[in-house]
């Protein structure tokens, strides 16, 4: 899962949308306490999880790494509570046409290390992050610009810079207007000339331009924290209030949650399975429950046995009308999630709960043993059904109903498969060498459905697990991209959804809150539309 923006008028977060989600209790997203000034020298303990990769903007596409690098650098833009694009580096982005875009920067910023940021600390991080060579996970972030190539080094050849403080994007396809309100995302940091000498030191000891900075050589201790404190020489909008930063790497939920109870850490971003039914009543006004833009799932490799072509698609079918949503979410979580009616989040413009073929994902056990024999017809099941997920992300419970009412209601054997923790599933999962499915989830990295389509189903895109590829729904999705009318692209994407509830390349389960907490002492805590929290604005003391 990543932090992982479209379209300009229209597709921001929908406040009737939040209504939809259940379990909307504790804070809205406003600032959680009273505003006090506190001690700005004050360092904020956070909850974090460790990075599965060194920490270069272009390499990291999972939450751990991607909040300790919003922390770090800045962009562009950035995005606020709500989901608004805000220029931070640059003094405008402006649509030219279709397939143009112009980028004038603000003068006088640096990086921690005294480079200045100007056109080239973009332009070759793009170009670093593009190549084909360098095999970075967000590669495909670079897609649309002319003269990328996803299977032969090519450079960005629509990469001009103007002057010092000013370049040019020439897209290959005419999405200009959305391509704009990509550029919050944290592929699109720059970075210095030094980093990009020796990008293993830059990973280990990364140079940002952003409201923090690590608090010295060596502050990453893998597994154990990362400390960072404020970069006076940021101006931008996300000034910190207080001195640093510390983000502790829990091995579980349940350690984070003791650690608040017991004013250890002073905020953490989720609630474990075992607390879910008294965290509000435990920590009162310092619970936090409220929607955000989070998708979970679970995934099945397009090689898995009995899982491809005809029989695949009426097991895919069978497993996800097998699954009670409605008692797991309520029974586990507390209503704390929602069952989910498509591939996106109720939190964003475009969302609906009546595509075309939503019905395979609602719970129907008699249908779902129907469609299970009607597989076996074609080739009897043998084996047993697992789904692999990490330890240390308090997904056990929920894997266990899952594959208990799977057992139930189609008569397999099915098992949850625990790895020890994200990295370990992660590395699997991205060297194709995982056998079983696989518990997949999505925070968006900016607000818009092209955000939770592209990325994760799009032939050979970033975040595509699985493989899937569809060149219908490739068409679809890149034509939503650039309607100029909202109305428009809302009707592609559904038509694009509609495709992958026929596939199921992924098994939809539900939408998330936020569910998280401060502790006693700790002020002006607010959590994003994307469920990450304003560090900057946290003060104590």
């Amino acid at each position: 899962m990543k932090r992982n923006k479209i379209a300009l008028a229209g597709v921001g977060l929908l406040a009737m949308g939040a209504l939809a989600l259940a379990g909307c209790s504790g804070t809205s997203g406003g600032n959680a306490t009273p505003t006090t000034g506190g001690n700005s020298t004050a360092i904020i303990k956070v909850s974090g999880s460790e990075p599965e990769n060194p920490l270069i903007p272009t390499n990291t596409n999972e939450v751990g790494g991607g909040k300790i690098l919003d922390s770090m650098f800045a962009g562009l833009a950035y995005y606020d509570a709500k989901g608004k694009l805000v220029n931070d580096m640059a003094d405008s982005i402006k649509v030219d046409d279709a397939s143009d875009l112009t980028v004038k920067l603000k003068q006088g910023n640096t990086f921690s290390n005294g480079e200045k940021v100007t056109a080239d600390s973009f332009i070759n991080a793009w170009q670093y992050g593009a190549l084909f060579s360098n095999k970075q996970l967000n590669q495909s972030w670079f897609s649309d610009i002319e003269g990328f190539s996803d299977s032969a080094d090519s450079p960005l050849t629509g990469l001009k810079k103007v002057d010092d403080y000013t370049f040019d994007i020439k897209l290959a396809n005419p999405v200009a207007a959305d391509f704009s309100q990509r550029l919050g995302y944290s592929a699109y940091y720059p970075l210095p000339a030094a980093s990009l000498k020796d990008m293993a030191a830059a990973g280990e000891n990364p140079i940002g331009n952003g409201p923090y900075k690590f608090a010295k050589a060596g502050a990453w201790q893998h597994k154990i924290q990362l400390d960072l404190v404020k970069n006076d020489t940021y101006k931008g909008g996300r000034q910190a209030k207080n001195g640093g930063l510390t983000f502790v790497f829990y091995a579980t939920p349940d350690a984070a949650y003791a650690d608040l109870q017991s004013n250890k850490v002073d905020v953490i971003d989720q609630i474990p399975s075992s607390a879910q039914q008294t965290f509000e009543s435990d920590l009162g006004d310092r619970a936090v429950n409220q929607p955000a833009a989070i998708f979970q799932s679970f995934s099945l490799p397009n090689n898995l046995a009995h899982f491809t072509g005809d029989e695949g698609k009426l097991r895919r079918q069978a497993i996800s009308m097998a699954i009670d949503r409605a008692a797991i979410t309520k029974t586990i979580f507390n209503s704390t999630r929602t069952p989910a009616s498509d591939f996106t989040s109720p939190v964003i413009a475009g969302w609906s709960d009546s595509l075309t073929g939503a019905d395979v994902l609602k719970f129907d056990a008699k249908k779902a043993k129907d469609l299970w024999a009607q597989a076996d017809k074609i080739s009897p099941w043998s084996g047993s059904f697992q789904i692999a997920y990490n330890s240390d992300g308090g997904h056990q419970a929920w894997v266990d109903a899952v594959a208990n009412q799977l057992k139930n209601n189609l008569g397999i054997d099915a098992s949850g498969n625990p790895y020890v923790d994200f990295a370990s599933l992660r590395k699997d999962v991205n060297a194709r060498t995982i056998k079983t499915a696989f518990r997949t989830g999505w925070q968006a990295d900016y607000p818009a459905q092209y955000n939770f389509l592209q990325p994760l189903y799009s032939t050979k895109a970033s975040s595509n697990d699985t493989d899937y590829s569809n060149p219908e729904f490739d068409k679809l999705v890149a034509k939503g991209a650039s309607e100029s009318d909202p109305a428009a692209s809302t009707k592609d994407y559904a038509q694009a959804q509609e495709l992958l509830l026929k596939d199921l390349p992924s098994i939809p389960l539900w939408y998330s809150n936020v569910n998280g907490g401060f502790a006693k002492g700790v002020s002006n805590v607010q959590f994003g539309w994307n469920s990450v929290p304003l560090y900057y604005e946290i003060t104590k003391g």
